[in-house]
């Protein structure tokens, strides 16, 4: 083994040393499930708990579970790194850096947010300090190679786009709130007006869909990829928007869940952020006091509660568990 080698397996090492990981099947437990209706037993497993499976970042976000690594990726923005966690293997970097590599003007260091899996399995990524959505085309430790998929609306640059979802036909919807400025809608270098909701085609051509929310969040699609749902990380105006897919872009704009009450209740941190719908049409939105499950109509059937604010979930291939991104750990519960 040449000396190079060795410095790199001591750095991983020691690396790894500074974060928490629990060997398979002793993950320590965190938080609670609040159940406001039965109904939620269609989807959680019975008495499930919250398992920690790492911890120690500045801000986790973004899981996806990912077929050919047998795990889940996950950012940690602040830090510029993506992780990957394992049932065999823990925690490993897989990133670094993830989505600030000075390729556009921007005011702090943050990295990745959201991530995506193309229909050829390819990853796709919100880039905060980049300000675009890019592709990994190789990755080697400590210098990955991205290739820009959209960088600008209108010859003007995106603010931070911050999560996606790609339809089967490989139409890309994404946000862009000004999240990855320091100073916000007032930054210097923010080119555009609006905090928008936007579509990429095919055909490489860019369609701005909806302007009316001020922090446009997370956004997934319905599994018939008739609905889309964009939620609102607005303190003054806390709801889950839904839309109807039109072949000329969305319509029927409505509210789906308003988190008004909840976000003024103490004891419920966290703002709504990033959502997913499973097969059974159950929507896990992270938002005040943690993961809510919310029926295909909005009703609000309970809470998983972390005990401190989820920043987005997944689920992996079989839908055994949701994978969730909370503040500094990364954690799951399962599922039925």
């Amino acid at each position: 083994m040449k000396i190079y080698q060795w410095y790199l397996l001591l750095f991983l090492a020691v690396f790894n040393n500074s974060f928490s990981v629990k060997a398979q099947g002793e993950y320590d437990l965190i938080g609670k499930v609040e159940i406001l209706s039965s109904e939620i037993e269609q989807v959680l497993a019975p008495n499930a708990t919250i398992q920690v499976l790492a911890e120690g970042f500045e801000w986790s976000e973004g899981p996806v579970w990912v077929p050919s690594l047998n795990g889940v990726l996950f950012s940690d923005v602040p830090a510029n790194k993506v992780y990957l966690w394992t049932e065999e293997k823990g925690l490993s970097t897989f990133l670094d850096p993830s989505g600030h590599t000075d390729y556009a003007p921007s005011s702090n260091t943050h990295g990745a947010n959201g991530l995506g899996l193309d229909s050829q399995g390819k990853l796709v990524i919100c880039q905060h300090g980049d300000r675009r959505i890019a592709q990994l085309v190789s990755w080697e430790f400590e210098n990955p190679e991205y290739q820009t998929i959209t960088d600008k609306y209108q010859e003007r640059r995106y603010n931070s786009p911050n999560d996606l979802t790609i339809a089967k036909d490989g139409r890309i919807y994404f946000t862009d709130p000004p999240y990855g400025f320091k100073s916000g809608d007032n930054d210097s270098l923010k080119e555009l007006e609006q905090n928008g909701i936007y579509v990429l085609h095919a055909d490489g051509k860019v369609q701005l869909l909806d302007t009316s929310l001020l922090r446009p969040n997370g956004i997934t699609l319905t599994p018939d990829e008739k609905t889309l749902f964009v939620a609102n990380s607005h303190s003054e105006n806390p709801i889950i928007v839904a839309f109807d897919i039109t072949q000329n872009g969305v319509e029927n704009r409505r509210v789906f869940f308003d988190g008004t009450d909840l976000a003024q209740q103490p004891g419920n941190p966290g703002a709504f952020d990033g959502l997913k719908v499973h097969p059974s049409g159950i929507v896990f939105a992270t938002g005040p006091g943690g993961v809510l499950v919310l029926d295909s109509n909005g009703v609000h059937l309970g809470t998983i509660r972390p005990g401190k604010r989820v920043a987005n979930c997944g689920f992996d291939t079989n839908y055994e568990y949701l994978y969730l991104t909370a503040d500094d750990v990364l954690a799951r519960i399962k599922l039925q």
